[in-house]
């Protein structure tokens, strides 16, 4: 058995322009200054991290792990959440994607999503130089306006919308392959990957490929009514990379999991801090020491109540806690005795 890494903290929702948090740096600082032991770092803000250098550039990523580690951090994985998201995007959401890519290729679809293709691909090479093993990230969406749809369910625009999806990552966890990393999916409501059937679906189209993984979230399952610990005896074999987030959900008179068009704070689901929602954390981590998950449990703070610092603060003696140090031998094992098959048969009364 194995006991898992962290805690971690997702640095993306804690960037801003103002210090410590517009500096990889100075988030650094402030994050092992809170009990962090890890950090996962986004890759679309250059002035954070630099992944086309990073992907060409040795001498750099040593530069950044040394960095880090003169403050007692690792980086647990790379993050291409917002690059992932491009590499397929449905007409109806061009406009609200536009802002992921840089400027100048915000109105040309085709130049976005080679741009992102490309972006992933670097992502593969510069966690190779950084020495990790796993990488956090988003499938994008053809199908996703056809969730609930009406008219009826259209099964050969499914099957033509993951076809295409699988043929655009591919090559892409073929890159990651090369370079001995796992693309880890967050499965998240807004994605075509976001619950275990589609999933399936897509990893049957990629082959079984053993570097199309998960990145593993409970606060989406629960606020899709999954049974979130159950997801884990289904696909524990899968499950590269955890978001430890927290989330809840208040039955309404007047609304559901579609909530809407609320704001967070009116939504019957929402996320949390963690140890303010309905997320079985305990089940969680005893589920990930029992399959063996050895990689990293990071926060992945969104409440829509509690402030970042608190949530971040709060989150590092949480996760800490939680992590469950592996036994290294049966509490019984003091009762064993060697035994033969003549000891055992007469143990059985099967021989005189």
């Amino acid at each position: 058995m194995k006991t898992l890494k962290g805690p971690s903290i997702f640095l993306s929702q804690f960037i801003s322009d103002q210090p410590p948090f517009n500096s990889l740096d100075t988030l650094a600082a402030w994050a092992a200054g809170l009990g962090y032991k890890a950090v996962q770092i986004p890759t679309h803000l250059p002035h954070i991290f630099d992944l086309a250098k990073a992907a060409e550039s040795q001498e750099y990523c040593a530069e950044i792990r040394n960095m880090l580690a003169n403050v007692g951090l690792e980086i647990s994985e790379l993050s291409t959440h917002l690059q992932g998201q491009l590499v397929a995007v449905h007409p109806a959401y061009d406009a609200a994607f536009a802002g992921f890519a840089p400027p100048e290729l915000a109105h040309d679809a085709i130049a976005r999503q080679q741009w992102a293709v490309n972006s992933l691909k670097q992502a593969a090479r510069a966690s190779q130089n950084l020495g990790l093993n796993a990488h956090a990230t988003f499938s994008g969406a053809l199908a996703w306006p056809y969730f609930y749809p009406w008219p009826p369910r259209n099964e050969q625009l499914l099957d033509e919308a993951f076809h295409e999806l699988a043929a655009r990552w591919k090559p892409i966890l073929d890159c990651f392959d090369d370079a001995g990393v796992d693309v880890c999916f967050e499965l998240h409501p807004g994605e075509d990957l976001h619950d275990g059937v589609t999933f399936e679906r897509f990893l049957a189209l990629v082959d079984n490929h053993p570097r199309c993984n998960i990145l593993y979230d409970p606060s989406h399952m629960l606020l899709q009514h999954m049974d979130y610990l159950g997801f884990i005896d289904h696909y524990h074999a899968r499950i590269k990379a955890f978001h430890v987030k927290d989330a809840e959900f208040q039955i309404s008179a007047k609304s559901g999991v579609y909530a809407g068009y609320q704001p967070w704070i009116e939504r019957p689901g929402r996320f949390r801090s963690l140890g303010d929602g309905q997320v079985n954390f305990n089940g969680i981590f005893s589920k990930l020491a029992q399959y063996d998950y050895s990689g990293w449990a990071t926060l992945e703070w969104e409440c829509c109540l509690k402030a970042g610092d608190a949530g971040a603060r709060e989150g590092a003696k949480f996760i800490a806690e939680h992590i469950i140090p592996v036994a290294e031998y049966a509490f019984d094992d003091f009762a064993l005795r060697d035994s033969d098959k003549s000891a055992v048969r007469r143990m059985l009364g099967l021989e005189e």
